[in-house]
């Protein structure tokens, strides 16, 4: 099994960059604006519901993304404390993904690109996942490793 890679500001810098073009052509594919190109008004109600939906949960996952990601920046930036960060930069593993049925309404464009913030989004969970089950930096005892040298001299 592979040695997953530290997280590291080089690294959160590029997935922020990322993560802001992915956000930015997100945003332009479901412009709803009159005579924009995804302008779903004449494809029936079906569609249109679909692309509503479809619109709603693709920027949820990429504002979930993207303040994950700020977290982490403040952290390496030193604005935030690594227990702020545990505390209230999670991202939630649970987002569901586009609506298969929903999905096949969509133009191929559009859903390419559903299924681009969906990959993206996996990654950010895999990364704070393993993030968060890191052992502490050198040097540095969990409270629950404390806690328990102390049972353990206290005991034996």
């Amino acid at each position: 099994m592979a040695r997953m890679v530290d997280l590291n500001a080089r690294i959160i810098e590029s997935l922020y960059i990322e993560g802001l073009m992915l956000s930015d052509e997100v945003r332009a594919a479901f412009d709803l604006t009159p005579g924009a190109a995804n302008d779903t008004r004449n494809d029936g109600d079906t569609a249109r519901i679909a692309f509503s939906c479809e619109a709603l949960r693709t920027t949820t996952r990429m504002m979930h993304s993207v303040a994950w990601l700020i977290n982490h920046r403040a952290y390496f930036r030193q604005e935030i404390s690594e227990f702020q960060l545990r505390r209230y930069g999670r991202i939630s593993p649970s987002l569901p993904d586009a609506a298969p049925d929903r999905l096949a309404l969509l133009p191929p464009a559009v859903q390419e690109l559903i299924r681009a913030t969906e990959r993206f989004y996996a990654r950010l969970v895999r990364l704070d996942a393993g993030w968060r089950d890191r052992a502490p930096r050198t040097g540095e005892t969990s409270a629950i490793q404390r806690l328990r040298e102390r049972l353990v001299h206290a005991v034996g």
